[in-house]
């Protein structure tokens, strides 16, 4: 077990390498291997135990009517996997889950993790933490999906960035990763970008974004 990672995983907060030792001797635990391009689980699928990503990176992403495949975000080492879904009366997972690279699961039963988490206060606030920071998070998705238009997704995602107070920031992701966001076209992503910048509401170079028009940008996120 790499207690290094679970060191960094917002379920282990707080605590030593002996606390987190502890708390996993006493509840029964497997792990599994998956390759790279693996479907981990199926949206609808029943959510039965607690997983958490050791190793490599998995994914979220949807499919809707039309084919499009979406991707709801990237899930590395250390995150949880549908957290908020285990418990509830519809604990399905919503999305499909991808291996992104070769990855290791760590899985706990839903009754074995729910004693787990009686074992620590410390594990179960986390725990509480974390569904609660995905719920705000799903929320915000739901948001940006509901704009139609390319030019208004990007608009929104370029002003959750800088905030309220940034008038130039790093993205994040490459044109190839926003369109996949998005769940549009690449050269899609890049026209947008272009005639944002002959409009004079940004400038790009590489990763790098400045907002020159930060009200017309925020105009955009009406369309």
């Amino acid at each position: 077990m790499d207690y290094q990672i679970l060191l960094n995983s917002p379920l282990f907060s707080g605590l030593k390498t002996g606390e987190i030792e502890t708390a996993l001797s006493s509840t029964p635990y497997r792990t599994r291997n998956y390759k790279t391009g693996t479907i981990i689980s199926h949206s609808g699928d029943h959510v039965t135990s607690f997983l958490l990503v050791l190793d490599g990176t998995v994914k979220g992403e949807m499919v809707d009517y039309s084919g499009r495949i979406i991707k709801i975000e990237d899930i590395p080492a250390g995150r949880a996997v549908a957290a908020a879904f285990i418990f509830g009366s519809r604990n399905m997972f919503p999305v499909n889950v991808v291996a992104v690279s070769d990855c290791k699961i760590l899985m706990i039963e839903k009754d074995d993790f729910l004693r787990f988490l009686k074992f620590n206060e410390r594990i179960l606030t986390n725990f509480l933490d974390m569904i609660s920071n995905r719920s705000q998070f799903l929320s915000e998705k739901i948001k940006f999906l509901n704009f139609k238009t390319i030019r208004g997704k990007l608009a929104q995602y370029i002003l959750q960035i800088s905030g309220t107070e940034k008038s130039e920031i790093t993205l994040p992701m490459t044109q190839n990763e926003m369109a996949e966001y998005f769940g549009a076209a690449r050269p899609s992503i890049a026209r947008v970008i272009s005639e944002l910048e002959n409009e004079g509401i940004i400038i790009t170079k590489g990763k790098h974004l400045k907002i020159l028009d930060i009200e017309r940008l925020t105009g955009l996120t009406l369309e």
